[in-house]
């Protein structure tokens, strides 16, 4: 068929004395052969019409009970909710944490509040948007940072450095005493109407610039509107509490006396553990697309204005691997994020490149490397978990791993995912590791000048 194809384009570079570029009548009717109308494609193309192609791409033979022991697991109690939301990365960070907070309190189970980090989060972020603009303002609102901030005024998602400068200023409180809103758990509504009041605020800004306003006057003028910013956060989700009393709880009993803190003081007393949570953590990628062994950072991709942009150390898979597990077998879990759509078995949690068998289905293969699938938009880093086992062969090689998900106990194995190493390979992007798990190699990396990237990247950091 492939040949008949050919043949029709060489016809037509023949008869025209150049290539033809358009689906000419012959080269159509060369395309139509390629559907043949055997009563086996009929039969297919009636049930592809019909019913969800994953659905119908499951396969059988990989549908045999799955080992669900780790024989390194950080143990961990209770799965948090993100619901309609695309805070994952907000999730995964303060579990993160949690892990520590409960061991310190000597409690079972707890949770931070996440409403209250993300209502920072937002407001920095605003604050982030119309700051650009400021920048900017004498270049050509055609200019294409000037373009891409009027595009990204705000989101949802974000990364680790997000968490960690967000914690570091702010702090942090139990969910207990600040409370998820409706808005917060479907945050996609009013973070429209939020975009178009940041977009409005930047023209008026641009606009007052070219009237001749000087850089103190569109400063306060940001003031101002950042006011409308805090008022509507609150209206969204709830007033952040400056200072709080509070005692934990285990059986349903209080332990110990109430305390009154700040959230700072919270932070530091439950879980700071005298860390830096920039200086003292590495993120790792792997991203096959551009050279190993250098580290990248990625202009604008952070929360904070005066925050930390996203930067990261890009390693082959193999040599991240060994980081991962050191801090899996010294009980300490990690921020993880990957591409978690693809093959993925939302009723199991398997994330397994077996899953499902598109090929046998479509009658094509899919070919593309994970470099390929990276330089073609075809994959990226979506969503972030947090690692917490992995399962060694009698040679120490990961057989498969385990991350804790926010998508509630209802979802996949118990609230948790399990992929086989063959899918981290393929899909897994990157890992955020204490610096006492590094290598020398790697540590001396780090001492290297990055590589900026622009903030259109596709490696721009939103996971939801």
């Amino acid at each position: 068929m492939k040949k008949n194809l050919f043949c029709a384009l060489a016809l037509a570079v023949c008869a025209n004395g150049w290539a033809q570029t358009n689906i000419t009548p012959e080269v159509l009717q060369t395309l139509e052969g390629s559907y043949t109308g055997t009563p086996a494609e009929k039969a297919l193309r009636n049930a592809i019409s019909n019913v969800s192609i994953k659905q119908m791409a499951v396969n059988q033979d990989n549908k045999q009970t799955k080992d669900t022991h780790f024989n390194v697991e950080v143990k961990n109690s209770g799965i948090s909710d993100q619901q309609s939301s695309g805070r994952c990365w907000l999730f995964t960070g303060t579990n993160v944490l949690r892990q520590r907070a409960m061991k310190k309190l000597g409690v079972d189970n707890f949770f931070f509040s996440h409403v209250y980090l993300f209502f920072y989060d937002q407001l920095e972020k605003s604050n982030l948007f119309l700051q650009g603009i400021i920048d900017t303002r004498k270049k050509d609102i055609d200019d294409e940072m000037v373009r891409w901030l009027f595009k990204n005024p705000l989101s949802d998602g974000g990364t680790y450095t997000g968490v960690a400068d967000l914690v570091t200023k702010y702090g942090l409180v139990p969910k207990d005493v600040m409370a998820e809103t409706l808005v917060s758990n479907s945050t996609n509504e009013f973070c429209g109407h939020l975009k178009r009041k940041l977009r409005e605020f930047g023209i008026q800004l641009r606009e007052k610039s070219q009237a001749g306003a000087d850089e103190k006057e569109l400063q306060a003028m940001k003031v101002e509107q950042l006011k409308t910013v805090y008022r509507l956060l609150v209206l969204a989700y709830g007033e952040p509490p400056k200072k709080f009393t509070w005692a934990p709880m285990k059986n349903g009993k209080t332990i110990g006396e109430p305390k009154t803190y700040t959230p700072q003081e919270f932070y530091r007393e439950v879980c700071a553990e005298g860390e830096d949570l920039n200086a003292d953590f590495v993120m790792l990628m792997n991203d096959p697309s551009r050279p190993y062994d250098q580290v990248y950072e990625i202009d604008y991709d952070r929360h904070v204005y005066d925050g930390h942009n996203w930067l990261y150390v890009n390693l082959d898979i193999e040599e991240l691997k060994p980081l991962a597990i050191a801090s899996l077998k010294d009980s300490t879990q990690m921020y993880f994020s990957c591409d978690v759509g693809k093959f993925m078995d939302r009723n199991t949690g398997m994330l397994d490149l077996k899953n499902f068998d598109y090929e046998s289905l479509l009658g094509t293969s899919f070919g593309m490397t994970k470099k390929q699938r990276i330089q073609t938009f075809d994959s990226g880093s979506s969503h972030a978990m947090t690692l917490m086992a992995v399962d060694l062969d009698k040679n120490g090689k990961p057989v498969k791993w385990k991350v804790e998900n926010s998508w509630g106990a209802s979802s996949g194995h118990n609230g948790y995912m399990i992929m086989t190493d063959e899918w981290f390979n393929e899909y897994m992007f990157r890992v955020v590791v204490n610096k006492k798990y590094c290598t020398p190699k790697v540590l001396e990396l780090m001492k290297k000048k990055p590589i900026r990237l622009p903030a259109w990247d596709p490696m721009f950091a939103d996971e939801q």
